[in-house]
């Protein structure tokens, strides 16, 4: 039955349940609001790159503001749930939609996955070798490490349309996708295998030996202010010895964006590994920790209106660009009103 075309739907958190009206309602909720939430904040997150020029001057604004595009893709991606559980379309091929849709969710988490990794190695690079790190990372070599990303993300889930396993993507709307659309355990750790692990290892990695490095540092600039008390003053004036500052709260801002991530995605890790093996099967879990680890997308821009200053300070010239756009359209149209069709100067006394 798997080319049989769909008239109805089954909610995932009312597969088992009698009356599944409320999880419908309930479900519908919560994927409309990530929706929502996921492609307002990342568009901000793109717009606010755009507004503050000083984020361009670290190598690490790539990375970024792919995980930007690539967020902003999951949102739109999800429309496709949040629709279907408004108004079901009818006619609609199943094994097709779901094969595409959990496609293209995975390779969108792989891109994210892999830019935090590289975000990382760019930051060991700048610790570690900050006299060649100009040379080692150059934008060309930058954009070149972004294709990549992408191209791998979509070799690795590739195999799934060829009916080795399924991507990951739980909490099914389409009931074809729960049902009849089995995960495989060897699937399964082929991707943990050339993804999650050896992400995870190189995030573990790079941030253990940059903190390590930053507190060596300031354990040295702490004993040389004991040794040297009249020398603490030219120190915090440019000497050498704060050079790692700006490097160390950027890598802070960083770090909990690569924390937050995985802690929202590995109970969907776990889920997935215990599926595959079939050694637990609950679709309310299945719901869970999938909009849990989607409802990341949103956390990054979160995070970096609260830690990172030069991101607040593009934050407020958008919304200034934006209220000073209103205010001199409100400005032309009093103007039209009060001199007539000819208000060329006032208004352009309110242009930007």
């Amino acid at each position: 039955n798997s080319n049989v075309v769909s008239l109805n739907h089954s909610c995932p958190l009312g597969w088992r349940q009698n009356e599944g009206v409320e999880a419908c309602v309930l479900e519908t909720a919560v994927i409309v609001l990530l929706t929502v939430l996921i492609i307002a904040g990342n568009l901000t997150v793109i717009f606010v790159f755009h507004c503050a020029p000083l984020l361009h001057h670290y190598t690490t604004s790539y990375f970024i503001q792919t995980m930007a595009y690539a967020d902003l893709l999951v949102g739109l991606s999800c429309l496709v749930p949040a629709l279907s559980l408004l108004h079901y379309p009818a006619g609609v091929q199943e094994p097709i939609a779901c094969q595409a849709f959990s496609y293209i969710i995975s390779v969108l988490k792989s891109v994210s996955m892999a830019c935090l990794a590289c975000i990382s190695v760019d930051r060991y690079l700048a610790i570690t070798r900050p006299l060649s790190y100009n040379q080692l990372v150059t934008p060309c070599r930058l954009r070149c490490c972004i294709v990549l990303i992408w191209v791998y993300s979509c070799l690795v889930f590739l195999p799934s349309f060829f009916g080795w396993g399924k991507p990951g993507y739980h909490g099914d709307i389409f009931e074809w996708c729960a049902r009849s659309w089995p995960t495989s355990a060897l699937f399964t750790g082929f991707v943990v295998c050339l993804l999650y692990a050896p992400a995870a290892l190189v995030v573990c990695f790079t941030y253990f030996h940059i903190f390590r490095i930053c507190q060596q540092h300031n354990r040295e600039i702490s004993e040389r202010r004991a040794r040297f008390p009249s020398q603490e003053t030219e120190t915090g004036e440019g000497g050498h010895h704060t050079g790692h500052g700006p490097d160390r709260r950027y890598a802070m801002v960083l770090f909990r964006i690569t924390s937050v991530f995985y802690m929202l995605w590995l109970p969907y890790i776990i889920y997935f590994l215990l599926e595959s093996s079939h050694v637990l099967v609950s679709p309310i879990l299945s719901f869970i920790t999938t909009w849990l680890a989607i409802s990341n997308s949103f956390c990054n821009c979160v995070i970096y209106s609260l830690s990172n200053s030069v991101f607040q300070l593009g934050m407020r010239r958008l919304s200034q660009t934006l209220c000073s756009s209103c205010s001199c359209a409100a400005c032309a149209e009093e103007a039209k009103d009060i001199r007539g069709p000819k208000p060329k100067k006032r208004a352009n006394s309110c242009s930007i």
